[in-house]
């Protein structure tokens, strides 16, 4: 049976992020990947936000595939045709090391395994995990490919599934209100066209997000993000409240870019990816058991995602937790103890880094956005105040506490609103 110090299953970012880590500090890792390609089964809606991939690779922007720089935030209300947007920016975000990055997933992740075979890392595609190979309790390999392969540590990376972890006996079966499901359209331009219509030049970048009718006023929202010469398009939302209400997400989806404020932004564009993808939004509180004997779970497995409504981070969890799951593996190597009492310092690091602490700061925010007020009541109260104030019909203008009195009428009360806002304060 072949041996490695690692064998990690995926090369999505925390996988790569894990291997590329390992072999620069001389170990044996082998990285699973179930795609044709790294990248090829894999999803987000387009946008990379955080500094850890440069702390890993620095300036890695210079030679990875990023599509543009995040310059500009912008988040809209929408309600029926109506469309109330806030747009943040500021030139910290042109400048290195820039806070977010468009790219594309199909060219990232191969770029990112490429890194980690230049590193020595051994990327094996088109290879699924059948099981776990075990010594009594504790894992020692893989079967993949009809071949047993043995490991110190197998680190499971595999997505929102978490296969190796559910045989492992770490995590339990998936539950609809603790997955939303996202659904991404990459829809091609023209060269300059993309700079044209969202009113970017060179590598600026816009991220884009919606929250509203665009949902049918379901728990979730619609992003729109700036590739070079095409837009990423798309919508995540809770996947029991689509169950529930019989509603399919490409249905909204279709409804999305029918809005009359998106409609002109895509007309004349060239399908040229369809998507999707489960995303693990309830944090700490699905979060499976993250070491056992020879075992380690990293990235979406081990539900390392925050979703507050403003935003759903998971990229830059996802590479942090890779990188703490090598440096576990390293001082593992060095005692030659592998056992769960040793590899239980990997979820020391993750508590002592962002990643734990971010997921515990927000650990309330999946269950108050559960509350449909936000993406129905609120949205449509945003729409409608700002109707009122900006409308002139020749008629004397009232006082604008009144005219947002009268467009909060029917929508909620105040005792709803306060008792919203307090829970918010607590959730978010």
């Amino acid at each position: 049976m072949e041996e490695f110090d690692a064998i990690i299953v995926g090369a999505g970012p925390a996988g790569c992020a894990c291997g590329y880590t390992l072999a620069k500090a001389g170990l044996q890792a082998l990285i699973i990947e179930r795609g044709k390609f790294p990248g090829a089964k894999n999803m987000w809606g387009g946008a990379f936000f955080g500094p850890v991939l440069n702390n890993l690779i620095p300036e890695f922007w210079k030679e990875a595939p990023v599509e543009r720089f995040v310059t500009s935030r912008r988040i809209s209300f929408m309600s029926g045709g109506d469309c109330l947007s806030v747009d943040y920016s500021t030139p910290e975000f042109s400048e290195p090391p820039y806070d977010g990055f468009v790219l594309l997933r199909s060219k990232f992740d191969r770029w990112f395994a490429a890194k980690a075979e230049e590193a020595g890392a051994i990327v094996a595609s088109g290879l699924a995990v059948d099981d776990l190979i075990r010594d009594g309790k504790r894992v020692i390999g893989v079967k993949a490919g009809g071949d047993d392969l043995g490991a110190s540590v197998v680190v499971a990376c595999d997505g929102v599934n978490a296969v190796v972890a559910r045989k492992a006996g770490l995590a339990t079966e998936l539950k609809a209100t603790d997955i939303k499901q996202g659904v991404k359209e990459v829809i091609s331009f023209p060269p300059d066209e993309v700079e044209k219509r969202f009113g970017i030049t060179g590598d600026q970048g816009m991220a884009w997000e919606f929250v509203g009718s665009c949902t049918k006023g379901l728990p979730g929202g619609a992003f729109i993000y700036t590739n070079r010469d095409s837009i990423s398009i798309g919508l995540v939302v809770q996947l029991s409240a689509l169950i529930e209400k019989k509603v399919s997400a490409n249905e909204l989806l279709e409804g999305f870019k029918a809005h009359p404020k998106i409609k002109p932004l895509i007309e004349g564009g060239t399908l040229a990816e369809y998507s999707a993808h489960l995303i693990p939004v309830s944090g700490v509180n699905m979060m499976p058991k993250l070491y056992d004997d020879g075992i380690l779970v990293a990235g979406d497995s081990a539900a390392l995602v925050i979703g507050t409504g403003l935003i759903l981070e998971g990229a830059n969890l996802a590479i942090e937790s890779g990188i703490k799951a090598a440096e576990t593996i390293i001082k593992a190597k060095e005692r030659g103890d592998f056992s769960a009492n040793t590899l239980v310092s990997y979820q020391t690091a993750l508590k002592e880094s962002f990643v734990l602490k971010d997921l515990e700061t927000f650990k309330r925010a999946p269950h108050f956005l559960e509350n449909e007020r936000i993406y129905n009541n609120y949205a449509e109260f945003a729409c409608d105040a700002a109707h009122r104030v900006f409308a002139s019909d020749g008629k004397p203008r009232k006082n604008t506490f009144n005219l947002l009195k009268e467009a909060l009428k029917g929508k909620a009360t105040l005792l709803q609103m306060a008792g919203d806002a307090l829970k918010g304060r607590r959730a978010l």
